[in-house]
């Protein structure tokens, strides 16, 4: 699903995000990108897209006292997930408050200080969300990489459908996944080849090294082999509490590549591919024509597809409104 052979360029501090639908092997590549003996990605966080939107609340951040307060924000709460990085947060909160005065610059010392826990010299992040906010993930790092990974749209519901944490129903869990598809897709129109790489999860865990060879030449990275083990690191990438990716302390495997044809009724099926059916061909997945639509189903499709269609139009005027506003840069700017 890559555009050809991107240009090489100088990639030493541009940092890495991985997005793609949820279920899709986000983490699993997440975890392939760790195992690089230069590149460390963190367990998922929640701190970057919550502190754009409030990036207002913090003040001018080429102020010490904003930096501060945006430190103590991003330290300081359960739910921007800081704990899990392993980082002391006193030290933390002192290199932003020193650190450059950009939001994106704050967030980039906390991932240079993940990376160099583990003597890392370059950074990523991972959450299937900054998919449908690229344009905040490259208002704070303009020079970013992206890492798209596409997963057949049944697998991804199957999936979802067994999380406790997902609320969709299954008609808007597939209004989710044609989403995914259609944001990528712009964003590969947008974006040029040595900025936007994607790649299918069924080719990856198929030919790992293939895949992650392609992925490092994207990079400019020399391939390393310890990429397809991503099991081995696991235990440091991944927060215990996180039992639904019990997967990735396991070896890369195809087995589940075709699992959601017992994991989905043939009505789910159905549904799945009436709906889909363009987007999965477009994405090289075949058609079951297995089971009936039921009318039902498609009308909770459409309203759901209806919410996920006006989504980035309702983004992109808000956030056009927030702009209106004065603003310091974001933009972290590598010196």
């Amino acid at each position: 699903m890559s555009r050809g052979p991107p240009e090489v360029i100088m990639t030493a501090a541009r940092p890495v995000f991985v997005v793609g639908c949820p279920r899709s092997g986000t983490t699993m590549l997440q975890l392939m990108l760790h195992a690089h003996p230069r590149i460390a990605v963190p367990p998922e966080t929640r701190f970057v897209l919550e502190a754009y939107r409030r990036r207002r609340d913090f003040g001018d951040l080429t102020r010490e006292a904003a930096r501060r307060r945006l430190a103590h924000w991003i330290t300081g709460r359960e739910q921007t997930r800081f704990a899990d990085l392993g980082l002391d947060a006193e030290e933390t909160i002192h290199r932003i408050t020193t650190g450059p005065g950009t939001l994106g610059a704050a967030f980039a010392t906390v991932f240079q200080a993940y990376a160099g826990r583990f003597g890392k010299a370059r950074w990523g992040d991972k959450r299937p969300a900054y998919l449908q906010n690229l344009d905040a993930i490259l208002r704070l790092f303009p020079d970013a990489q992206i890492i798209n990974v596409i997963r057949d749209g049944r697998a991804c519901v199957a999936s979802l459908k067994e999380m406790t944490w997902h609320k969709e129903d299954v008609p808007g869990t597939i209004a989710a996944w044609a989403r995914a598809i259609d944001e990528a897709g712009r964003a590969a129109r947008r974006l040029p080849p040595a900025q936007w790489h994607s790649l299918r999860y069924e080719d990856l865990v198929a030919d790992p090294t293939r895949e992650l060879t392609g992925i490092c030449a994207f990079l400019a990275e020399d391939y390393d082999p310890a990429m397809t083990r991503p099991s081995e690191v696991a235990d440091v990438a991944v927060p215990a509490f996180k039992t639904w990716h019990e997967h990735t302390h396991e070896p890369v495997t195809t087995q589940r590549v075709e699992s959601w044809r017992t994991r989905l009724t043939k009505e789910e099926i159905a549904l799945c591919e009436t709906a889909l059916g363009s987007r999965l061909r477009a994405c090289g997945y075949q058609i079951t024509g297995t089971g009936r639509t039921r009318p039902a189903g498609m009308i909770r499709y459409g309203l759901s597809a209806t919410r996920h269609r006006l989504a980035p139009a309702k983004r992109r005027a808000e956030r056009a409104a927030l702009r209106l506003r004065p603003e310091p840069p974001v933009a972290y700017v590598p010196s």
